[in-house]
């Protein structure tokens, strides 16, 4: 989805009023956070943006792997951009749109978002504040559950534990079927960062675990630049759509470090044995990262098996569900963990995305029609509790 002006403004309480505002800046609207100007994403409005798929071609032949290849496709350059038209703001002209592209049922990510926590992790009762006015519009807005179509995913940060827990169960007691928590370390009142699969968060998980909510990984602005800037001596914010990466950055950035990191986290400090009920989801973060992730489990526990609480293979296969990018080499990624933890996701209508979601499957059509089914959308149905019969997959795995 892409947020209205309003989102993260409309329920924020007096007291942080102030904290988001809309600014201009030579013409143009940016968005500022405790009076800092960001330009993480361009036009923080959307009425003007990014053709869906505008760079879908572009991704594909980077990958060797890809079924398409130069020549195959012969199409004009896309617009720079175009109005955004009213179903990428809302749920029922969503809908009408989802028909057109043959799409069942859509998990729906914020975007203008994933810059929040990264802005505010200084004041983290200021994080809290603002994520929850965002749910608050999000659950107005698009709700958690449109007609059994369209599930929103509602953002619980995690600086404050008790807060975290009031804003989990606000949510669930409104349906939600699937939360986003930010693939980074959580910034916390003293001005440290720490994982949040440490013990200190059990409490929380356990009532993740028990409510049986999904756990959406989104890509989002984890607070990595500051190890690049360390690098390159040079200071600033993330600000993905603006500027070529240097050299150092694009070698880096290509390992995927922090979902790597956040993945050896979730199974080396425990948190998918204490809690091996719960289904943690990688979104928009690839899936180059796993294969070198499987080689290093086996390595090290191979050499250190004591260390472990249970063989991180075991832990890895059975918690975490991976979406791969588009243009990855996913029959790759099937056989390395699996058709049943596999997902299928277009980043719709992202310029990085799929123009046409659902011709993503010509990807994986030398797979059986029962693994492309449980990919296109079984394996999200089934750890969601929604009930693929009322969909499409059973006509595709016929």
């Amino acid at each position: 989805m892409y947020e209205t002006t309003d989102a993260f403004t409309k329920y924020l309480p007096d007291e942080f009023s102030g904290l988001v505002k809309y600014v201009q800046l030579n013409g143009r609207t940016k968005i500022a956070l405790k009076n800092t100007i960001s330009e993480y994403i361009p036009n923080p409005t959307f009425n003007k943006v990014a053709p869906p798929g505008a760079q879908e071609l572009e991704f594909k032949l980077k990958n060797p792997s890809s079924k398409t290849k130069p020549g195959d496709i012969e199409v004009a350059p896309p617009p720079k951009y175009i109005e955004a038209p009213p179903a990428f703001f809302n749920p029922a002209d969503r809908l009408r749109l989802m028909d057109e592209l043959s799409i069942d049922r859509a998990m729906m990510w914020p975007t203008l978002a994933s810059l929040l926590e990264e802005r505010l992790a200084d004041d983290p009762k200021a994080t809290h504040a603002v994520v929850r006015a965002l749910n608050r519009w999000m659950h107005e807005h698009w709700t958690f559950d449109f007609e059994d179509r369209i599930f929103p995913t509602p953002v619980i940060t995690l600086p404050i534990v008790d807060e975290a827990i009031r804003e989990l169960e606000w949510v669930l007691e409104r349906g939600a079927r699937a939360i986003l928590i930010r693939p980074a370390p959580v910034p916390d009142v003293q001005g440290r960062r720490r994982s949040f699969a440490l013990p200190e968060y059990d409490r929380f998980w356990k009532i993740v675990q028990d409510a049986g909510i999904v756990v959406g990984l989104h890509a989002s602005d984890d607070g990595f630049v500051r190890y690049l800037n360390e690098w390159e001596g040079r200071s600033g914010e993330y600000t993905p759509f603006k500027s070529a990466p240097s050299p150092f950055s694009a070698l880096v950035n290509s390992e995927y470090r922090t979902i790597k990191d956040l993945i050896f986290s979730i199974v080396g400090h425990g948190l998918a044995t204490r809690f091996p009920d719960i289904r943690f989801v990688p979104v928009e973060n690839g899936s180059a990262w796993v294969r070198p992730m499987i080689a290093t489990f086996k390595k090290v526990y191979g050499r250190k098996p004591d260390i472990f609480p249970e063989d991180p293979l075991v832990a890895l296969r059975r918690s975490v569900y991976v979406h791969p990018f588009h243009e990855e080499d996913v029959l790759g990624l099937v056989e390395a963990v699996g058709a049943d933890r596999v997902v299928f996701g277009s980043d719709y209508p992202h310029p990085e995305g799929l123009f046409d979601p659902v011709t993503w499957v010509d990807e994986i059509d030398a797979l059986p029609a029962a693994d492309q089914a449980r990919i296109m959308g079984g394996n999200l149905a089934e750890i969601m509790g929604v009930d693929p019969a009322k969909s499409a997959l059973p006509a595709l795995s016929a």
